[in-house]
């Protein structure tokens, strides 16, 4: 048995691995150095360039381009008219700001448990939540596995219930051959660096309703519209415009624009490499009673943007910090995606309190996720699995 790097060990690299990493190539910078140089850093040409590729790509009929993930999660909710006194169910094994949005909005989270083998919001959960100030389901795809679509689809229906699906780990995912992006009444997409296509941030907002892209479009740049044919007072002259709602500075730039088109265009490709990587893992771990591996619904075609290790501990002589510090000693870092949103201090003041969702609690106490980016070499990935099967070895009961 190899001994730990913890221990005194050799540690399986040489060089620290984490769990996610952006790929900027040279047509990355290009694009993003003829755009500075060109006559639009901001309102320009490349937004709706952007805004044009994504619904390409994903078949929604309108793509609104924002500054970052949380914005787009806001000004869904904002199109879907949460406002104060309303409900929105949601996840708690997310990033915060699929629950966030909801109070921007002054809403109340609702959290729904979790299937304890896809890790994504339990339908029969979020149907036990639902009350008369239901308004809407943020429904994320954690991990980039797509939630049971037709399920969550059928309740919203049901409820009358606005259906806005957090893909912000899911672009270049398929849920029964479509792609995510066309699949809500709302999808939210981010372009943050660990994200599979990156703008360094950068957000957007998908839907096939025309009603909510005017909203989102208008709720975007403060409120406020230039269109002659979208005001309400005839304009005096060229360079009238009107305030018409309360909205926001929610724009993207279009050097940051320009980023996000060159790397779509490599998206496929993305995709292809992260799945490569996601099957020499699971192929690996089937052999280790100690991990689990996320269990994938078969309606969903997953471009995984991370990739979930959960410990069975009965299995194992070390706690999950033990593991995940003895794995960082081997130069592999793992992380742990995510804390229950509810846990902390903030949602403690709001009245919130542990045990509200078990399942959820209970794999967040055994899960990390490992490496998983694009640009990993296939040295890379066999590094990681050696530094996995070595820990496990170590404190196999």
């Amino acid at each position: 048995m190899e001994k730990l790097a913890l221990n005194g060990g050799t540690p399986v690299r040489n060089n620290k691995i984490t769990y996610g990493k952006q790929w900027i190539d040279q047509d990355d910078i290009n694009a993003v150095v003829t755009t500075l140089q060109s006559d639009f850093l901001t309102c320009g040409p490349k937004i709706t360039e952007l805004e044009q590729a994504l619904c390409t790509y994903t078949g929604a009929k309108y793509a609104v381009a924002v500054s970052n993930g949380t914005a787009a999660l806001h000004l869904a909710c904002l199109a879907a008219g949460v406002g104060p006194g309303d409900e929105v169910i949601t996840t708690p094994i997310t990033f915060a700001a699929s629950a966030n949005c909801a109070l921007y909005c002054g809403a109340k989270p609702v959290f729904a448990d979790i299937n304890p083998e896809t890790y994504n919001i339990d339908p029969a959960s979020v149907r036990e939540k639902i009350t008369e100030r239901t308004k809407a389901i943020v429904a994320v795809d954690f991990t980039g596995q797509p939630v049971e679509v037709e399920e969550i689809r059928k309740i919203c229906d049901e409820f009358n219930l606005v259906f806005i699906e957090d893909a912000a780990h899911s672009i270049g995912s398929k849920y029964n051959g479509a792609q995510v992006g066309s699949l809500a009444d709302m999808t939210t997409f981010s372009f943050h660096p660990v994200k599979t296509v990156t703008g360094g941030e950068g957000g957007a907002i998908l839907t096939s309703n025309e009603e909510y892209f005017k909203k989102l479009s208008l709720f975007r740049t403060h409120g406020i519209t230039k269109v002659p044919s979208e005001m309400l007072e005839e304009p005096e002259g060229i360079w009238y415009y009107e305030q018409q709602e309360l909205g926001y500075n929610y724009r993207i730039t279009d050097f940051q624009a320009a980023l996000i088109t060159s790397q779509m265009s490599k998206l496929d490709r993305f995709v292809a490499r992260r799945k490569e990587i996601v099957a020499r893992y699971n192929e690996a771990f089937a052999e280790l009673p100690e991990i689990i591996i996320q269990k994938e619904i078969s309606r969903a075609d997953t471009c995984r943007h991370l990739y979930i290790i959960q410990l069975d501990l009965e299995k194992l002589t070390c706690t999950r910090r033990e593991f995940f510090d003895a794995l960082a000693a081997e130069n592999v870092q793992p992380q742990v995606m995510y804390i229950p949103v509810y846990w902390f201090p903030y949602y403690q003041k709001l009245g919130y309190e542990r045990g509200l969702c078990p399942k959820a609690e209970y794999v967040y106490s055994r899960i990390m996720c490992i490496p998983l980016y694009p640009k990993m070499t296939d040295q890379d990935v066999a590094d990681v699995i050696h530094a996995v099967k070595k820990v496990v070895e170590n404190y196999r009961k």
